[in-house]
């Protein structure tokens, strides 16, 4: 009888996407008391999506179990991000109470300023998360995680026609409406590729 995975780790970006990634065991779920904003590092002038604590919010997202449960190998992968013990935090429909972590960009705390930085978000990159929660939640999720993100006061680079983002999706046309749509009501500034 093979017994169930004790690590799991929540994803609120790319790996909502089950096309970016092959973790079939992978489940809706959400956090508590924590909202997506996009964080910069020194590690590239793109933008990571982080997760900041806020304790009257909560985000939608899947988890998944750690493959082999090495959490050492996923540090790894997950380099510009610090693992956060998220159990407490996480509502999910598994019949038991795995260890749950949640990734998010070093001082998750702190507000910076990512234009005065340089940094600036990838369109392909978006595509893929929208595309992800519009499958997963519909239009009412992606709607959310525009209103449950922060820092869009930045550029975002239209490389659609040519993705810079290694794991891009192709969406149909009622996908690319949604982000267009999503887009064109956040301060953000579109630049071409």
């Amino acid at each position: 009888m093979e017994t169930a995975p004790h690590a799991y780790f929540f994803g609120y970006g790319s790996l909502v996407n089950r096309g970016t990634h092959d973790f079939t065991a992978a489940h809706p779920a959400r956090l508590k008391g924590w909202r997506r904003r996009w964080r910069p590092t020194n590690l590239r002038e793109v933008a990571f999506l982080s997760v900041v604590e806020d304790t009257g919010t909560i985000i939608d997202g899947l988890i998944a179990p750690v493959p082999d449960a090495d959490w050492h190998a996923l540090d790894l992968r997950e380099g510009a991000y610090d693992r956060v013990p998220a159990e407490h935090m996480v509502e999910h429909p598994l019949p038991h109470r795995p260890q749950i972590a949640v990734y998010a960009v070093p001082g998750y705390g702190a507000r910076t300023a990512m234009e005065e930085r340089g940094h600036h978000l990838l369109l392909s990159y978006i595509d893929v998360v929208i595309q992800g929660y519009l499958r997963e939640f519909g239009p009412a999720g992606a709607q959310h995680f525009f209103d449950t993100t922060d820092g869009w006061e930045v550029d975002v680079i239209d490389d659609r026609a040519a993705p810079r983002y290694p794991r891009a999706c192709t969406l149909t046309q009622g996908e690319t409406d949604v982000v267009d749509a999503g887009l064109a009501s956040l301060p953000v500034r579109m630049k071409r590729a």
